[in-house]
């Protein structure tokens, strides 16, 4: 999967994916909250997606900068999807979404701070050392900060190199918070552990003022996006890279097109001498 384009599964175009050949992926993400310990026709149909092809896993609800204590049973669960389906990423994100056992449905922001980063590193490696494998963790888009005592940069690289996991590179997440927060997009990932990045994710965005764009994965990539995601490849080895459309589904031709145009800009980079951040 090195280096190929992959899309996000959707159920609300399943029959594309099994049955079309307008969208062409190398391979598939789901969340596998949405597929763990089900039967019926959706089993049939995961099933079906599994033969055509490979699966990475993107999750919702580890919630690993939670304060409550590592849900064991659900590890479980994940440990057994992921060995069920052949599964070679399994990435979740750098926010938390449950307090006092209550789901928000929202991915909140981690303070910027030393003892956020121990509570997380901790958590990851435990994390790790049950499911028997590394994860990647993302970097999220967020709104404001939360008593920051460091910038985003050294928070993320210090968890990630603390915690020996891997990276899941969110280039959109980096240009809506260089916007919101105005830092600098390029410098960000500049800074980031970019040799431990397994997976890189590129995504639309909307915006809502000349000051504040929001993250909704329900428009098209647009051109700066682009841009940002080519000068990052120019400094990393090739990984895997998945377009990510969650909402306001258009006509399979214009996925494709977006696929075929992440591609091109992989096989431009990637097919030539490159660097490896250190």
């Amino acid at each position: 999967m090195n280096g190929k384009v992959g899309i996000g599964f959707r159920r609300d175009f399943a029959d594309e994916f099994l049955s079309g050949n307008i969208i062409q992926p190398a391979f598939v993400e789901l969340a596998p909250e949405n597929w763990m310990n089900i039967g019926g026709y959706w089993k049939k149909q995961l099933n079906k997606l599994a033969e055509r092809y490979a699966i990475t896993c993107h999750g919702l609800s580890l919630s690993i900068g939670s304060p409550d204590e590592l849900d064991f049973n659900f590890l479980k669960d994940i440990k057994d999807f992921l060995k069920e389906y052949n599964v070679k990423i399994y990435s979740e994100h750098l926010s938390y979404s449950k307090c006092n056992n209550a789901h928000l449905y929202d991915l909140l922001p981690i303070p910027f701070r030393d003892d956020a980063i121990k509570h997380i590193v901790d958590r990851i490696k435990t994390v790790q050392d049950f499911i028997e494998r590394r994860i990647a963790i993302e970097n999220v888009s967020y709104y404001t900060p939360v008593a920051a005592e460091m910038d985003e940069a050294t928070f993320i690289r210090t968890i990630v190199e603390e915690a020996d996991c891997d990276l899941l590179l969110d280039v959109n997440n980096v240009f809506v918070n260089a916007h919101n927060h105005t830092y600098n997009a390029e410098a960000f990932i500049e800074n980031m552990p970019l040799n431990k990045v397994a997976y890189i994710h590129m995504a639309g965005h909307k915006k809502v003022s000349d000051d504040l764009i929001i993250d909704t994965h329900g428009e098209a990539i647009i051109d700066p996006v682009y841009d940002l995601f080519e000068s990052t490849l120019a400094q990393m080895n090739p990984v895997p890279v998945l377009l990510e459309r969650d909402f306001n589904i258009p006509q399979p031709i214009e996925l494709q097109e977006e696929i075929v145009q992440l591609q091109k800009i992989c096989d431009k980079q990637w097919t030539k001498d490159h660097a490896i951040k250190i």
